[in-house]
């Protein structure tokens, strides 16, 4: 389920691009020249509207406190080159990874701060004990509802300027629409009732929520489903086909193929499936969450009922236990239930591998592509091996969000802050190895010649069958026996079948047994896998509610 009514997300793709258009920037300041430059923002497409590095005139008559400075001068702080970027999510990986960008960027946490702010103003002029804020007219509500849905990057970079001066990005915000809304006389008269009975972390808590949520839901939650239903497809598509298991890298107990990938498909899904249910939580009690300054201005309004309604309209849970932090338990949640998704993963990248090693799987070729620099013949597993050590770095840096968050020194303390900037960081290398992967599984092939002939060269797989039987009709020592037979000796067909010929059993017994060979002696693998369809069926989408 997506957020509730409250909130309107906006459309990603009506935007264009994430990165200072050349148009807008003097050629004397940029370090490469023009061609260069626009040949690369070209080549940068983003969910981000386009910008202009205009100030926009509605907003020039500034709050007289705050002296904005001019575009070109901040425009060079938001210059970035691919090859210039810090973080490989930003440059070599930026085109994989930008559908979060809307979200869990600079730009995705100004923008749902503005949207928090606008709709406890809202808020306000729906409660009746607080008569100085009246009822909005439709056209004023209206006009605060599209500077939500209309807020795009020209807007965030204004934002940015007023922080240069106040040195504060929530208190900037505020300023930000007041400026905007100066001009409409209906609103101008309670603009001081923006931000009203708030801290910074009121909006902050609320503003990561929703970021979280939408890049969860509309991003990396629909990534992990189509992860899930490539390895349900590998599953049901090979689920007879025999295997040789190894356990400790050993021949053992035959399985199949679609059986193995099956267990990988149903810990995926059940991991999702808890992700999904997870509760986002939200505050809005002031300063310390006592509601302090709210009940000096109206001891009247109860206030916990309204901070709980507004929060609910937001599509959060609410948390009435609070101090100046939301405690971001449930983030600990979230990002635990994330990082145990991608444990299994690596499990399954590592298995991959192996089978790939092993040559159960080939891989299938594009013309052009190397796969060693040295070696003609190789095709590495590289999608593989990109997925496990993206999954590693996400889970280190969810491994730190986990621990720290909960904890906060008193009432509050500020090391919060600073992390939760880095929640994309996790979330972009988790996207990174999905769709690795899943560019990994779109080349694998079933190699069954290699599968048929490993099974063909280990007929002491049979010793289990053969000494469990024994057991039941009483044989004596059948364990020894057959660890004496096999154990340290070149096990043939042949010598199994003298070995069965000779046992003391049921005719009916012994003849199952020697119709059993290394390729039917897998159980139930083939039904297990098959019945994955149900599984494969209840991928169906679930996201945060």
């Amino acid at each position: 389920m997506d957020l509730g009514a409250g909130v309107r997300s906006f459309n990603a793709k009506s935007t264009t691009s994430y990165f200072t258009h050349l148009n807008h920037i003097k050629a004397d300041k940029l370090n490469c020249n023009r061609a260069t430059a626009y040949a690369f923002f070209r080549s940068h497409q983003n969910p981000f509207r386009r910008a202009s590095m205009k100030v926009n005139s509605s907003s020039t008559d500034s709050i007289s406190k705050v002296n904005v400075m001019s575009a070109d001068d901040y425009s060079l702080d938001l210059e970035l080159s691919s090859l210039a970027a810090l973080c490989p999510l930003d440059g070599r990986y930026w085109s994989k990874v930008k559908d979060l960008a809307p979200f869990m960027s600079e730009f995705g946490l100004i923008k749902y701060r503005v949207l928090v702010e606008i709709k406890w103003l809202l808020k306000l002029s729906q409660i009746s004990g607080v008569s100085e804020v009246p009822r909005f007219s439709r056209e004023a509500e209206s006009f605060l509802q599209d500077l939500i849905d209309q807020f795009n990057l020209d807007d965030a970079l204004e934002v940015k300027k007023i922080e240069k001066v106040t040195n504060h990005d929530v208190k900037a915000v505020e300023y930000f629409l007041k400026q905007r809304c100066q001009s409409h006389p209906e609103i101008n008269k309670v603009l001081e009732f923006f931000h009203f009975a708030c801290t910074s972390e009121d909006i902050n808590n609320l503003a990561h929520a929703l970021m979280l949520k939408e890049a969860l839901n509309k991003v990396i939650l629909p990534s992990m489903d189509k992860l899930i239903r490539a390895i349900c497809d590998i599953a049901t598509a090979s689920a007879s086909v025999p295997m040789l298991s190894r356990t400790h890298g050993q021949p053992a107990s035959p399985t199949t193929l679609g059986k193995e990938m099956a267990v990988f498909a149903y810990r995926l899904n059940r991991e999702h499936e808890i992700l999904s249910q997870i509760e986002v939580l939200g505050k809005f009690a002031g300063a310390v969450g006592n509601y302090n300054a709210h009940l000096v201005a109206y001891p009247d309004v109860n206030w916990p009922q309204v901070a709980e309604e507004f929060v609910t309209s937001l599509g959060i849970s609410f948390n009435p236990y609070v101090t100046q932090i939301e405690s971001h338990d449930y983030m600990a949640r979230l990002f635990n239930s994330i990082t145990l998704f991608n444990n299994i993963l690596v499990d399954f990248d590592r298995d991959i591998w192996g089978y790939i090693s092993l040559g159960y799987f080939k891989q299938i070729t594009k013309a052009g592509e190397i796969g060693s620099s040295t070696m003609p013949h190789k095709v590495n597993p590289i999608d593989f091996e990109n997925s496990e050590g993206n999954c590693g770095i996400a889970n280190g840096g969810f491994s730190h969000l986990s621990t720290k968050l909960p904890v906060s020194r008193m009432q509050r303390d500020l090391t919060d802050s600073t992390v939760l900037r880095n929640m994309g960081v996790g979330l972009g290398h988790s996207l990174l190895a999905y769709k690795s992967a899943l560019q990994g599984i779109s080349k694998l092939q079933v190699n069954e010649a290699s599968l048929n002939a490993d099974l063909n060269n280990t007929w002491e797989v049979l010793a289990e069958p053969i000494q469990t039987v024994m057991r039941r009709y009483g044989v004596p020592e059948p364990y020894e026996k057959l660890k004496e037979l096999t154990r340290g000796r070149a096990v043939t067909r042949e010598r199994i079948r003298e070995f069965i010929e000779g046992l003391d059993i049921p005719i009916e017994a012994k003849k199952n047994l020697l119709d059993l060979t290394p390729h039917t002696y897998t159980g139930e693998a083939e039904g297990l896998a098959k019945n994955l369809n149900l599984l494969r069926s209840s991928v169906n989408g679930a996201r945060l509610s």
